[in-house]
């Protein structure tokens, strides 16, 4: 049955607003994936959304009503608020407001919409803290139907040598040193982990996997990578990351 929603998020972040709009205008391979937007009121947002709302460094609205490609995620309406406010010392406070209506599995959709949200907010102000306005190469990589099993998420910490959750190895905010493919071994820090997802930050990079299986889907992982040269290496690294997924979940 269609059902409405609407997941609201207010959060302070050490960065001016210009810093903020940039970071969801034009650099969004940074922290989510590459995103390309008309600039102007009715302008294209892709995937047939339009910018119903475009005030910059103020206020962006997405809105999509496209049935064809809402269809494949089980909405019939979709659209992203943004409200960005200056603070004193460069600092901005930000409203994100995502709505909607799901026309199946509305708890599965909410519940998976709802822990998302809290991710990829926390992976915007990683961006715009420690890699403000750099561009980035994004790569996303999905895991095989095995990687949908119950528990399947914990392998993936196990494989990198950071323990299978948070109570039994690595936790939020540690300092570690992990293997990644097409990488080696390199110094990170975990600056996201609980049950459905985990963070990781090095000097030049964001890795960022997330733990779908929760809600029947694959697990799957996402780079956002600054380093010179990214771009160069992207066909070996996605391979080596999908021979991983795949050969973790063999």
């Amino acid at each position: 049955m269609a059902k409405e929603f609407e997941i609201v998020r207010e959060f302070e972040v050490d960065a001016p607003p210009e810093r903020i709009w940039d970071a969801i205008t034009v650099n969004t391979a940074g922290w989510l994936w590459p995103s390309e937007y008309e600039p102007r009121e009715g302008g294209s947002a892709g995937h047939g959304s339009t910018v119903a709302t475009w005030d910059p460094p103020h206020r962006l609205v997405v809105r999509s009503e496209s049935p064809e490609e809402l269809k494949a995620v089980g909405q019939s309406l979709n659209q992203l608020d943004h409200l960005i406010e200056p603070r004193e010392g460069g600092r901005s406070w930000v409203r994100y407001v995502h709505s909607g209506i799901f026309v199946e599995n509305w708890d599965d959709q909410y519940d998976g919409a709802n822990r998302h949200t809290d991710f990829y907010l926390h992976t915007l102000r990683q961006y715009v803290t420690h890699f403000p306005g750099m561009r980035a190469v994004h790569t996303d990589v999905q895991g095989p139907a095995a990687s949908a099993a119950k528990d399947a998420f914990e392998a993936v910490g196990r494989a990198l040598g950071l323990g299978a959750s948070a109570a039994d190895g690595a936790a939020e905010g540690d300092r570690v040193r992990v293997d990644l493919p097409g990488a080696g071994e390199v110094d990170a820090v975990v600056d996201f982990r609980n049950e459905n997802f985990l963070g990781l930050r090095t000097g030049d990079a964001m890795y960022r996997f997330f733990g779908r299986n929760t809600w029947g889907a694959p697990v799957g992982i996402a780079l956002h990578r600054f380093a010179a040269g990214a771009s160069g290496d992207e066909d070996a690294t996605r391979k080596a990351w999908q021979g991983w997924l795949d050969g973790l979940y063999a």
